[in-house]
């Protein structure tokens, strides 16, 4: 989608964009069958990306320099806050008017959503627009996908735990189905938290931030492999984890845009998707882990998975800071 609307001028294809948003739920309120569900939620799929690759790029040229992994972490906010009152509103929405209603309800906030981007974003004067060929050429340097890959396997922890984590909360650690809802609306206060935090941790020391959150991670989800057992200190746990895992996306982003200046909107959604790669990867091992160990292994395995991502980003960091190496 990237590629294909590159020549658009940002607000309008933010615009057009949510107009596709809107029209994707649409159909799911009157899909008749699960096919035509599907095909609504592909067409809602194909925004994604784009809209948060573009959106970064916009926050990022809003502010100075100095201030725009700061930026891109604001704007991340949005996400992160929507899921703290969409979780319990879409369950609440459901359960009294029917999961209808439920994308009803999105498709009248991606109208707001719409009005709000009409009236109070800028029309921002953009250069050229590169080809197709020099965004793909900017896109397939080593390094910039290496650190797609150090962002993929960052997410792949994070869902090898989180896809499971309603029975690894009921089973493990004994907290009955219902409070599992308001155990996901505290993690989701600590992955705001956290990634507002770590825009502004990006903004001061933007790879040694990114580095020491990882290991961050990498120790939280040491200590959930013994913490799951007790509900206190299971439920700290996901606090921490939550603010951990966001807190290294503003800067995550920020430098995979910075190694893809001709295509800094490409780079951006390239991160997004390189992260649902994860994401589903993610799932799938969660699964195997399951299958092939245990529930409990969950935690050291997505632990293992984060490490990988720390080890790749130190040494991408040794090699930087060489001076006889260039990029």
């Amino acid at each position: 989608m990237t590629v294909l609307t590159h020549r658009i001028p940002q607000k309008k294809l933010l615009c057009l964009l949510m107009v596709l948003f809107i029209l994707g739920n649409g159909i799911s309120v009157f899909a008749p069958n699960y096919a035509i569900m599907m095909g609504a939620r592909l067409i809602t799929a194909l925004t994604h990306g784009t809209f948060f690759g573009v959106g970064a790029v916009i926050a990022s040229t809003l502010v100075p320099p100095d201030k725009r992994a700061g930026a891109i972490s604001i704007m991340m906010a949005g996400l992160t806050i929507s899921n703290i009152i969409g979780v319990p509103l879409g369950t609440f929405i459901g359960q009294h008017m029917g999961w209808r209603a439920s994308f009803g309800a999105i498709s009248i906030m991606g109208m707001i959503a719409l009005v709000g981007i009409l009236i109070f974003i800028p029309s921002l004067k953009q250069d050229k627009p590169a080809s197709i060929l020099q965004q793909v050429t900017s896109l397939i340097k080593p390094k910039l996908l290496i650190y797609l890959l150090i962002g993929a396997l960052g997410n792949a922890g994070l869902f090898t735990i989180f896809t499971y984590i309603t029975p690894l909360l009921t089973e493990v650690s004994g907290f009955a189905e219902h409070s599992v809802t308001w155990i996901l609306v505290l993690f989701g206060c600590g992955v705001t938290i956290g990634n507002m935090v770590g825009g502004k941790l990006a903004d001061w020391k933007l790879m040694p931030s990114v580095l020491g959150i990882y290991f961050a991670t990498c120790v939280i989800l040491t200590l959930f492999t013994f913490t799951m057992y007790s509900p206190t200190a299971a439920v700290v746990t996901i606090f921490l984890w939550g603010a951990a895992s966001f807190a290294v996306f503003p800067g995550l982003q920020l430098r995979v845009m910075s190694l893809a200046k001709a295509a800094p909107a490409l780079a951006s959604t390239s991160s997004h998707s390189a992260g649902n790669l994860g994401n589903a990867a993610g799932a799938f091992i969660g699964g195997w882990v399951i299958t092939h160990l245990a529930i409990t292994a969950l935690p050291w395995v997505g632990a293992v998975l984060v490490g990988l991502a720390l080890i790749l980003g130190i040494a991408c960091y040794i090699s930087e800071r060489k001076p006889s190496v260039k990029y």
